[in-house]
Parts: structure tokens; C-alpha cells; sequence
């Protein structure tokens, strides 16, 4: 089966591709919009980064710029899976209904199938399954309780989800950060043929919500 992947450079939309790949379905390509200002249904942190997956991965990419106006914006995104020519498509929706019905509704006018493969999936055993085959995650923005700017730009790793399962005991921060409590970048994966190495970020912090910046990053040869 032919299909594309919609992704944000998440740890979502990554692994869901890395399990569709385990499949034995055939990725075309990747999806990606990129919202002009705050969108109901795409990403904006550090999605410039999304060519350097792209060409990481040695997978074409389709994207377009989008003026994320809520529901209009989901033209923006038929579009490129029209483009695509494709059999399904493959997003790493797991908590979030607003997402998943409405990326189903677009491919059923398309007529591909929609593939959620870590849909409802448990969020601790989850993030776990990721570390477990080595993906290189790192937190790109923080809103949520217990969740401050020491957070912007750290590894998850497994200190790191213990905390993140304490945080869910305390003030029910979606470990997941399907809330929006958090979002990630995936700076290396098994997916990968070279790790994307950060040379300059920028810390940005309100008091109560932060993003980390990435400026400037390049692909490194992996050994």
C-alpha cells in the first residue's frame, strides 16, 4: 500500500510513519503544512526544520504555506494529499478528535483511507516504546502546570518521563502533551540516516508558557 505521512517533525507523527513502516506499507512521501500564525489543526514550532527531515529520511516532501484560517486551512492540506497520489495517509493523532476527524473527512473526500496507527495508544507506555528504539526527542514549548523553562529544549528520556508521570498524578498533565502541554522535536530516530545536530536556539519565556527556537541546525553524518 502507498501512503504519505502527515508530519510536524513530532514524536507523534514520526513514530507513527516508524510503525507504518513496520507494516510493510511503501512511504511516499511526507506532508507538511506550515501555518502562517497559530492553527487549530498544525504545529508551529520549528516546523522550517521539516526539509532536514525531509532529506534525513531520503523521503520527498510536500508542503505548503497556510494561512490558518480555522477550517478553511483544511484545504491547504487536501490539496497536498491530492498531490500525493497515494492509497492512505498516516497522522499520529492520539487523544485528539478535533484532528483525527477532520484529516478523516479530507481523505474521505479524497478518497484514500486514513491511518492513525498509535491512536487511544496508552501515553507512559507510549513515550516508552519511543525510547525504547532510540528516538533522540527534545521539548520545543512548554503550557502546562509543573511544566516551566527548564523544560524548553530538554531530552526526553526516561528521568524525564518519570517526572512527566509524576506531573500527570499532580495537576493531569497529558503525559503525551496531546493538551498542548508540550511539543517536540525528533532530532534523531532508526528512521534517520543523519541526526539533526541544533548549532543555535533561543529560549523564549512569559512566566507561564515558553517555546525553544531552534535558529540554526544541520544533518550530521550517523557512525
Amino acid at each position: 500500500m502507498n501512503v504519505a505521512c502527515l508530519t510536524s517533525g513530532g514524536k507523534d507523527s514520526i513514530y507513527a510513519l516508524y510503525v507504518a513502516l513496520h507494516y510493510g506499507w511503501n512511504v511516499k512521501c511526507l506532508i507538511s503544512i506550515k501555518p502562517k500564525k497559530i492553527s487549530w489543526m498544525y504545529h508551529m514550532e520549528n516546523i522550517h526544520l521539516i526539509p532536514l527531515i525531509s532529506k534525513s529520511m531520503e523521503l520527498p516532501l510536500l508542503m505548503k504555506e497556510s494561512e490558518a484560517e480555522k477550517e478553511k486551512e483544511l484545504n491547504d492540506l487536501k490539496e497536498l494529499i491530492e498531490k500525493a497520489n497515494v492509497d492512505g495517509v498516516i497522522s499520529g493523532a492520539v487523544a485528539s478528535e478535533y484532528q483525527r476527524t477532520r484529516i478523516e473527512r479530507i481523505c474521505h473526500d479524497v478518497g484514500v483511507k486514513s491511518f492513525t496507527p498509535i491512536w487511544h495508544k496508552n501515553e507512559e507506555m507510549l513515550l516508552n516504546d519511543m525510547l525504547n528504539v532510540e528516538f533522540e526527542i527534545l521539548i520545543t514549548a512548554v503550557a502546562g502546570h509543573g511544566l516551566d523553562e527548564r523544560w524548553l529544549g530538554r531530552k526526553i528520556d526516561y528521568e524525564t518521563l518519570k517526572e512527566m508521570t509524576e506531573l500527570n498524578k499532580k495537576y493531569e498533565v497529558n503525559i503525551s502533551g496531546e493538551g498542548g502541554e508540550y511539543e517536540t522535536i525528533v532530532v534523531d530516530c532508526p528512521l534517520y540516516k543523519y541526526r539533526i545536530e541544533i548549532e543555535e536556539a533561543n529560549v523564549f519565556w512569559d512566566g507561564s508558557r515558553g517555546s525553544y527556537e531552534i535558529r540554526k541546525a544541520k544533518l550530521v553524518k550517523k557512525y
